[in-house]
């Protein structure tokens, strides 16, 4: 099975893991794919990188959706059946669309979104940000004229920043915190100490002292107008909590062979689980593929060396530098297929597992998401066979030198 079956299968394509493994350009490879196939297909972005916007030929990526033209496509001898979109989340304007669908009057909506704490809040308040992704993938997941919505969330080492945003934006605007200021604005329409007991108003005086009486008014001004739109966010928290775990919608987790990015996709792949959300695929970044031991002897590689390279160059000492090369690139090779079999072993079966190799240069345009497209979409039970296959012959004895294929040559061996 290759992660083609879950295309086919879901609408809404979640990617998810840590910063760094190539995440983004999954994501981009998974629309190209699906666009190239037929369907209508929008890829959102959470703060991506220039290079994403290059590889898909914009000049930038906004928070408007943008077309990659045929154009684009053809200059890569490329003819999709479907369209490709692209979009970024911007985290404030999903904010206050949110305030305005759920004020009960313009005066209210008004008075959140010109509050100095909300404009603080709905730019840099930690979790804000995972959560309007979730309410943008919520609001694209209703517009009828996407076939498949592919989702880029924010890079996170916490699965729970992610899955529980919903939850914990109601739990903040529920708190015993928020109630208290509720209590001492309510009525006049400003903060008055008065209100409170004893005991809070020497808190709240002690509070004023040092922040300001204006900065406490403006709290809790942005508090009640927020328990004016808790109704509505409630609803649409728990709405948006619901539309994760639907049958249409499909978690790919991403990942690199480091072994911490293996740990921080096991955890997340736990959390899935745990919070009964599926986990329909893993992809693999970046495996090096285990080059074979040359058949050539030293000599005869030194003597072809010495043939092909200037005189002024050293063949010995060139031919040691490659044995030394050669010997880190399969090193590294046989760490990331322990790794990669050591995810599989964690995760266990039911979920498709794809591994992309290390490229020689980085994913710059759409051929490059081509490439990558291929691979993610090989059949998996394939690439781990002939992945295992090579593993295994480097560990049979070499019947002509006695020595095992894959213990490596050091540098004197080419003397």
């Amino acid at each position: 099975m290759s992660l083609a079956h879950v295309l086919e299968h879901h609408r809404v394509i979640v990617t998810v893991g840590s910063g760094g493994v190539g995440k983004t350009t999954t994501a981009a490879a998974l629309a190209m794919h699906a666009a190239m196939q037929g369907r209508r297909t929008v890829c959102l972005t959470i703060d991506p990188a220039r290079r994403l916007a290059n590889s898909l030929g914009l000049d930038a990526m906004t928070t408007d959706e943008q077309d990659v033209s045929k154009e684009i496509f053809a200059s890569f001898g490329l003819e999709p059946k479907g369209s490709l979109s692209a979009m970024m989340l911007d985290t404030k304007r999903t904010f206050d669309d949110l305030v305005a669908r759920n004020a009960s009057s313009d005066e209210a909506r008004d008075r959140i979104l010109h509050n100095r704490i909300y404009q603080y809040v709905s730019k840099s308040l930690a979790g804000t940000q995972e959560y309007m992704a979730m309410e943008k993938l919520y609001a694209v997941r209703k517009d009828p004229k996407w076939d498949t919505i592919v989702l880029d969330t924010p890079p996170t080492s916490n699965a729970l920043d992610f899955l529980d945003a919903p939850e914990r934006l109601v739990d903040a605007i529920d708190s015993q915190a928020m109630r208290w200021f509720i209590q001492a604005f309510e009525g006049a329409g400003r903060l008055s100490f008065g209100l409170l007991g004893k005991g809070a108003q020497l808190v709240a005086k002690a509070l004023a002292k040092f922040t300001g009486g204006e900065f406490l008014e403006q709290v809790a001004e942005f508090v009640t107008g927020l328990n004016d739109l808790f109704g509505g966010f409630k609803e649409r928290a728990a709405e948006v909590s619901a539309a994760l775990r639907s049958p249409d919608v499909a978690f790919i987790v991403v990942t690199s062979p480091d072994p911490m990015a293996i740990h921080e996709a096991v955890v997340f792949s736990d959390r899935l689980e745990g919070a009964g959300m599926r986990r329909d695929g893993v992809v693999i970044n970046a495996v090096r593929t285990l080059i074979a031991e040359p058949s050539a002897t030293d000599a005869e590689v030194e003597a072809a060396a010495r043939a092909a390279l200037p005189p002024e160059i050293d063949a010995k000492d060139a031919v040691e530098r490659m044995w030394r090369a050669l010997d880190h690139e399969r090193t590294q090779a046989i760490a990331h297929r322990i790794e990669a079999d050591r995810l599989r072993m964690r995760i266990g079966e039911g979920t498709t597992f794809v591994e992309v190799p290390a490229l020689e240069t980085d994913v710059h345009d759409l051929g490059g998401l081509a490439q990558i497209a291929r691979y993610l979409m090989t059949d998996a039970d394939l690439q781990h066979r002939e992945a295992a296959r090579a593993l295994a012959a480097e560990r049979e004895p070499n019947a002509a030198t006695g020595a095992a294929a894959g213990a490596g040559r050091g540098p004197q061996e080419g003397a």
